[in-house]
């Protein structure tokens, strides 16, 4: 039997539920479980991802009405388990990016809302699935299934310091800028554990992050664009996952590159300047096309602890810092910090005039690729730790180094720390650069994305309407875009 939105209170009774406490308790039981930077096997090897099939489904729930929800918990603490979720309808803009309108699935104002064994189909623009709206609001989501077919419609979106706990899920996305994990102006808390994730639009990696994301246990894959992209002073975390990044088509012309990560600030107010990180302990990253890191117009920290990374372009580089499309000329490029923990490497490395890079290899690390190899560019520092080891595959230009006798192995190559040919076997002490990070607000080019909006920490007061002015729907609002979800 089918019901509109109105009648959800009257037909609560009818549906089997579980209780907000017990679920949130299993919920952070199973994060622990499954161990920040554990490289443990799987929980996914265990839970069984789920399908539509397998799912009991005893009630549905469905809303054909613009901008409305099907499903709403506002202020409440609430559960729903053994459902089918439905919505169509069209939104636009702000209302939907930053305030939920038009989602299946809506929490805000506080609210705890669990959900285990439900079904979510969305086709619409802007009809994300499951919606975690401002701080205090908590979705708790397990065993479940989403499926969004239209542009701007994520599987799970985040916003306004709200918190959002998943577990087990089949997330599946075929629109345009339509990320499976998705977050967006004032961000929040994700935790993800076990289940897949697939998305198959332009500019949809399968997470886009304005916020803080942990991903742990899980399998990944973007068949058009990035894996990951990370906006402004925000942060992903993989522990023990399983991504594979195609990205082949592009959202803009801003950047002329492809890439499997992507770390940048796009100037357009939904993210803080400041620090971005990008952290993966264990698992697996396959990238099939370009590069696997790209950093521009930020600072990032890049962490990698014993992950298997893979380039199957033999034309694309393990680690891009250069200017494009983003921020002021002269001063967007990349500055980044790559530590590397008992981690292989294996591909070069371009840091571009207006960009920066400091090196770590630790704990037996060793990186096989050159740096720079077309001449001096960009300031470069490479440490590399008693135990670890870099084997050049080209000339490579440094500004600094610090290195014990046997840690490089020069290979044929020729190796130039601050203008002076290196001497293989030989020691020397560096400094590092400093990186500089800055904070507040976002709007640093003045020319590029949609100003006004405050200066990107929390989302500004909601307004009063009906979300009009935001252009028509039927595509995704204009960008200051290029290679990413939303950007």
């Amino acid at each position: 039997m089918k019901k509109e939105n109105k009648m959800k209170k009257e037909n609560k009774t009818m549906i089997k539920k579980t209780t907000a406490m017990v679920a949130a308790s299993l919920m952070i039981m199973s994060l622990v479980l499954g161990g920040c930077g554990s490289t443990a096997a799987a929980s996914s090897d265990t839970a069984k991802i789920p399908s539509k099939e397998e799912i009991e489904i005893t009630d549905t729930y469905e809303n054909s009405t613009d901008e409305e929800h099907a499903i709403t918990a506002d202020g409440e603490e609430a559960s729903y388990s053994n459902v089918a979720v439905v919505k169509t309808g069209e939104a636009s803009g702000d209302e939907a990016d930053f305030y939920g309108a038009n989602a299946a699935v809506f929490a805000t104002n506080g609210a705890t809302l669990t959900l285990s064994e439900i079904t979510v189909d969305t086709d619409g623009t802007h009809a994300n699935g499951v919606f975690s709206y401002g701080e205090g609001t908590t979705v708790n989501i397990s065993d479940s299934v989403i499926e969004t077919s239209g542009n701007c419609s994520g599987g799970l979106m985040t916003t306004g310091g709200g918190t959002m706990n998943a577990s087990n899920l089949l997330i599946h996305t075929t629109g345009n800028s339509s990320a499976a994990i998705r977050s967006d102006r004032g961000g929040g808390t994700v935790n993800v554990t076990g289940g897949s994730y697939t998305t198959e639009g332009t500019g949809s990696p399968v997470i886009y992050s304005t916020a803080d994301i942990t991903v742990s246990d899980a399998q990944m894959e973007s068949t058009a664009s990035q894996g990951v992209v990370v906006e402004g002073q925000n942060s992903v975390t993989l522990n023990n996952v399983t991504l594979t990044a195609s990205n082949v088509k592009k959202n803009g012309d801003k950047s002329d590159w492809y890439q499997a990560v992507m770390i940048y600030q796009s100037m357009s107010g939904d993210a803080d300047e400041g620090l971005a990180s990008f952290a993966m302990n264990g698992g697996t990253l396959t990238n099939l096309n370009g590069d696997v890191f790209f950093v521009n117009n930020t600072t990032a920290t890049v962490d990698l602890t014993g992950a298997a990374i893979v380039n199957e372009d033999e034309e694309g580089v393990f680690l891009r810092a250069a200017a494009a499309g983003w921020g002021s000329e002269g001063s967007n490029g990349g500055h980044v910090t790559m530590t590397a923990s008992q981690q292989t490497i294996d591909g070069d490395m371009i840091v571009d005039e207006v960009s920066s890079l400091n090196l770590y290899l630790k704990e037996s690390s060793s990186f096989s690729g050159a740096i720079n190899s077309d001449g001096q560019a960009g300031d470069v520092y490479v440490e590399i730790e008693d135990g670890s080891t870099w084997t050049l595959t080209g000339d490579s230009y440094i500004t600094s180094l610090t290195c014990s006798a046997g840690s490089i192995n020069l290979n044929g190559h020729k190796l130039y720390v601050n203008g002076e040919e290196y001497t293989e076997g030989t020691a020397s002490e560096g400094e590092a650069i400093e990186m500089e990070t800055s904070s507040g607000s976002s709007h640093g080019d003045g020319g590029q994305g949609r100003a006004g909006h405050g200066d990107g920490n929390t989302p500004p007061e909601k307004p009063s309407g009906d979300g009009s002015g935001h252009g028509d729907g039927s595509t995704p609002p204009e960008r200051p875009s290029g290679d990413g979800e939303r950007h």
